[in-house]
């Protein structure tokens, strides 16, 4: 009965993933999850960056995910984004790039609102960002339960870094882009060595239109690069596909696109 039982988890595992937040909101989540989490600060020269880590409950080596954060700043669905990863056996780091940014010092939860995080997020320099993404990769890379894979995934502005870092970082497993552009420098694409898989919204024709653009470039550049349109999802279906008054499409998109993800960091 226990080996039908694991075998059944093992099967379904993926769904628990994909109903999690329609029962609970994030914070909520977090709060029970049985994983453990950790606010790690790096320093970079002067700067000090905050990270968010959740661990995965497993006897051995983890692979770990970058986590890049939306426009919105490093939130509590994005840090249960990092929870549902180690909920599969990953070590998921998730940096907050507007540390030492907000008010006082502050960093995403400083903000009064979410335009005022978003417009500092946009104020960003290339060179910072890119830098702090480094010092979260170098740190997951050499922590003792990570296995050494890495693999980086971002959403919506998020995914837009994701696609700008592959082309920048060695020796990345996979980049996983939600819902954001790629770089138009074909030089640039020229220097991605990883594959990159895309997840797109058929109802965000703002990100989507690109999408055969890309794959044209990619393919010249002789690159790796599988986008998968979902049928009627809208931009960001990630998070809307977890609202109780979500669209069917917003949630099957979640559903297969989580589906998808967990295939893809697994694959060797």
């Amino acid at each position: 009965m226990k080996t039908l039982l694991t075998f059944a988890f093992a099967l379904f595992a993926p769904l628990f993933v994909t109903t999690r937040a329609a029962q609970d909101t994030p914070a909520a989540a977090l709060a029970q999850s049985p994983r453990h989490h950790e606010w790690v600060e790096l320093e970079r020269g002067e700067r000090k960056l905050r990270c968010f880590v959740a661990f995965p409950e497993v006897a051995a080596k983890a692979p770990a995910v970058l986590v890049i954060h939306e426009n919105k700043g490093l939130t509590d669905w994005v840090r249960s984004v990092a929870d549902g990863l180690a909920a599969k056996g990953f070590i998921a780091v998730a940096p907050d790039l507007l540390s030492g940014a907000g008010p006082k010092g502050g960093d995403t939860s400083s903000f009064e609102s979410v335009d005022l995080a978003t417009k500092a997020l946009y104020a960003l320099e290339p060179e910072q960002v890119r830098a702090d993404l480094d010092a979260a990769a170098a740190w997951a890379r050499k922590h003792d339960a990570c296995d050494g894979k890495l693999s980086v995934a971002g959403f919506c502005w998020g995914g837009s870094q994701t696609f700008t870092y592959a082309a920048h970082a060695k020796g990345l497993h996979a980049a996983f882009v939600f819902y954001g552009g790629a770089p138009k420098d074909e030089e640039l694409l020229a220097k991605i060595e990883c594959p990159v898989y895309g997840f797109y919204g058929e109802n965000d024709a703002r990100i989507t239109s690109t999408v055969a653009d890309t794959s044209a470039a990619m393919k010249k550049a002789g690159k790796r690069f599988e986008a998968t349109i979902y049928p009627g999802a809208g931009h960001g279906f990630v998070r809307a596909g977890e609202a109780a008054d979500a669209s069917e499409a917003n949630k099957s998109a979640r559903a297969e696109a989580w589906k998808r993800w967990l295939e893809l960091l697994a694959a060797k």
